[in-house]
């Protein structure tokens, strides 16, 4: 799979202009993620099969509660900086734009971690709904206010075109994060529009990223997840056996299966989680309970 092809939405048209509306509305964010933009320009018609597949699981009440519990495991367990709006060294307009930017990416987090684990899962053999427990939330509709437009479209600066006054917190970012190139993902090229913030941002939290309570956060998250894929009602058609007999092309499988399993490891593991965390910080944090 070619990672450097994408679909932007600006440019998706007919069905996959639909398929990112749909992405967008149910997992309660106007944006659509780099695996998605990745996965639809490499290859249109599995990408749109697997999300035809996985889409019941974000619909649900077990999932709405999931999101919700996932956000408060990460919050329980670290004492992340909290910035009051006066305390931000931005104007009025920077600030609510912050705010709104970062509140998309809380949303999306539990989305995210799930697909990641989700998708991986039914493509290279793990385990889905295999205990579905006898709970009306397992197949009950998710509540429709919940994550509901809360936050703002992020914008982003180009990888190469980070402030010099945020440099020194990207390498630190690069380096907590163990990325061995010049990758950095997207909710650290938002905050790089306010440089000086960051810088702070990062210095504050840094020692509680790096501490067992934040360890201790991941693999309370990471419970949530798989206890969530586990008893996942609706089961998704995805494995390699199952996606050649629907009549897609094998590379095509086993190229969207060798993406997810690399996304489900690696940096992510530790970059998600943080995400509840910089929308806590300043004040852009969803629902921990329905």
């Amino acid at each position: 799979m070619d990672t450097s092809l994408e679909l932007h939405a600006a440019d998706a048209t007919g069905w996959r202009a639909g398929l990112y509306d749909d992405i967008r509305s149910t997992f309660r964010a106007p944006v659509v993620n780099w695996i998605w933009r990745t996965a639809t320009a490499n290859h249109p018609e599995f990408t749109r099969y697997l999300w035809g597949q996985v889409k019941p699981a974000f619909e649900t009440r077990a999932f709405a509660e999931a999101s919700v519990t996932y956000r408060d495991a990460v919050l329980s367990a670290v004492d992340s900086p909290r910035y009051r709006p006066g305390d931000l060294g931005l104007t009025p307009a920077e600030a609510r734009e912050l705010r709104g930017q970062v509140a998309t990416f809380d949303a999306v987090a539990p989305r995210l971690a799930t697909l990641f684990e989700l998708v991986d899962r039914s493509m290279n053999g793990g385990d889905v709904g295999t205990e579905v427990p006898d709970n009306p939330a397992a197949t009950g509709a998710y509540p429709a206010g919940l994550d509901a437009d809360r936050g703002l479209d992020p914008s982003m600066v180009a990888i190469g075109a980070v402030p010099d006054a945020a440099t020194e917190a990207v390498a630190a970012i690069r380096a907590f994060h163990g990325f061995d190139d010049d990758s950095l993902p997207s909710i650290y090229r938002c905050l790089a529009q306010w440089p000086a913030f960051l810088d702070r941002l990062w210095a504050d939290l840094e020692p509680e990223l790096r501490s067992e309570d934040f360890d201790a956060a991941v693999a309370d998250a990471s419970a949530v997840v798989d206890d969530y894929v586990e008893g996942l009602a609706y089961r998704p058609a995805l494995s390699r056996e199952a996606a050649i007999s629907a009549g897609f092309d094998a590379k095509a499988v086993d190229d969207v299966a060798g993406l997810f399993a690399r996304f489900n490891g690696g940096p992510v593991e530790t970059v998600i989680p943080a995400l509840p965390l910089f929308a806590d910080a300043v004040g852009a944090s969803g629902r921990r309970r329905l």
